[in-house]
């Protein structure tokens, strides 16, 4: 960790705007924290956010406390995102305890961080500053203050560039990457993961954006031209015959209904995409499947005698199996809350980062629990298929 210990003493000053460290090797603890500077008692200091799956920790440190806090919590992490006024940093930890720091500076200095201690939340786009296709989509005024009734909308767009945000350094600079968005509908997620891939972070990038909406794909598409988002395309199809395109890096499906989100991710399996991120919805699928008398009914009979019950935990037990089949063809899972379960019930993501690592013990637990439950997922079916004609 030698390297480590010696980038942070020279960014931990007033230039420091931000830090994410995430990709913990351990997920029952702790999974993310973010750094930020804030001045206390006219002095600087830096507040570690901590995160579990369901709670979240501060502590503010001096830059010396933080360098030694940041430098023991990296030997748990895979790596650190860090943003300063003058350049950008990223740090990658390898299983084996290899360092790798890039740091790039940038073009043009940005504004220092807000020190502030009792300052508002960050988003990743800030209220205040203008952007065209928030405006457009009527989430923004046209002096950039956010519509009172799209409030939770633009947390939600916020908190899925915080995803992305996540897996930059599985994102390959210096060539064309190609996005698909399944299901895109009024696309402001769409829109949102250009302007910041393309336009905040200088990625060369094509993003398809696909759904079964003429009248939508068309009103999208007028909006990316009229920004001049040349590499933004919006077509009108469907997710299982779709095969314009013979290489992706990164697949997005956000509340396709039922199996659609099934033949989504073996499509981005098949392409052997880099990054998928998915969010499903009206999991129907495996609550049909299960039988009234057989032994998956008669062991859970006080979840299965009820419909709420039984339609929540086929819902469940849907994600679950998705999640074990992408391990099983050698992706890194995280299921992780979208956004408050306030705002939408239908809030699971699952982010799947490609490891080409096929991992064998999730091929017995799918068999395992399919065999308690009686089910025949999409999912398995389309994947085993796909095994089968390779």
């Amino acid at each position: 960790m030698d390297e480590i210990l010696r980038l942070l003493p020279e960014i931990l000053n007033i230039d420091f705007i931000r830090g994410t460290i995430s990709n913990p090797r351990d997920r029952e603890g702790i999974i993310k924290i973010r750094v930020r500077p804030l001045e206390k008692k006219g002095e600087l200091h830096f507040q570690l956010e901590s995160f579990t799956k369901t709670q979240a920790f501060h502590e503010n440190l001096t830059a010396e406390d933080a360098c030694r806090k940041i430098a023991g919590v990296m030997e748990r992490f895979g790596q650190m995102q860090i943003e300063t006024v003058r350049e950008e940093c990223t740090v990658l930890v390898s299983k084996k305890g290899k360092v790798t720091v890039r740091r790039k500076k940038r073009k043009t200095e940005v504004r220092p961080a807000d020190r502030s201690h009792n300052r508002r939340k960050h988003y990743i786009l800030e209220e205040g500053a203008p952007v065209p296709f928030l405006r457009d989509l009527g989430v923004m005024t046209e002096d950039g203050k956010i519509v009172r009734t799209k409030t939770d909308k633009f947390r939600q767009i916020n908190r899925f560039l915080e995803f992305i945000e996540d897996i930059l350094p599985r994102l390959e600079k210096g060539r064309e990457l190609t996005i698909l968005d399944f299901g895109c509908g009024k696309s402001y997620l769409t829109f949102a993961m250009y302007y910041y891939l393309h336009e905040l972070r200088g990625y060369d990038i094509r993003i398809i954006g696909l759904d079964l909406k003429k009248d939508v794909i068309d009103h999208c598409g007028k909006l990316a031209e009229k920004y001049g988002y040349d590499k933004l395309t919006f077509l009108v199809g469907d997710i299982a015959d779709y095969d314009g395109v013979d290489r992706v890096d990164m697949v997005v499906t956000l509340h396709a209904c039922d199996t659609a989100t099934d033949y989504a991710l073996a499509k981005a399996v098949g392409w052997g995409a880099e990054v998928i991120l998915s969010v499903p919805c009206c999991q129907h699928e495996l609550n049909a499947q299960f039988e009234a008398g057989d032994r998956c009914a008669a062991a859970l009979a006080p979840v299965m005698d009820y419909g709420l019950l039984r339609e929540r935990f086929a819902a469940l037990a849907t994600d679950g199996l998705r999640a074990k089949y992408l391990e099983r063809e050698g992706y890194e899972i995280q299921v992780l809350e979208f956004i408050d379960m306030e705002h939408t019930p239908k809030n699971i993501l699952l982010r799947a980062v490609k490891t080409g690592r096929k991992d064998g013990r999730a091929a017995e637990e799918i068999r395992e629990c399919i065999e308690f439950l009686g089910a025949a997922p999409t999912l398995g079916r389309l994947l085993d298929r796909k095994g089968e004609n390779e």
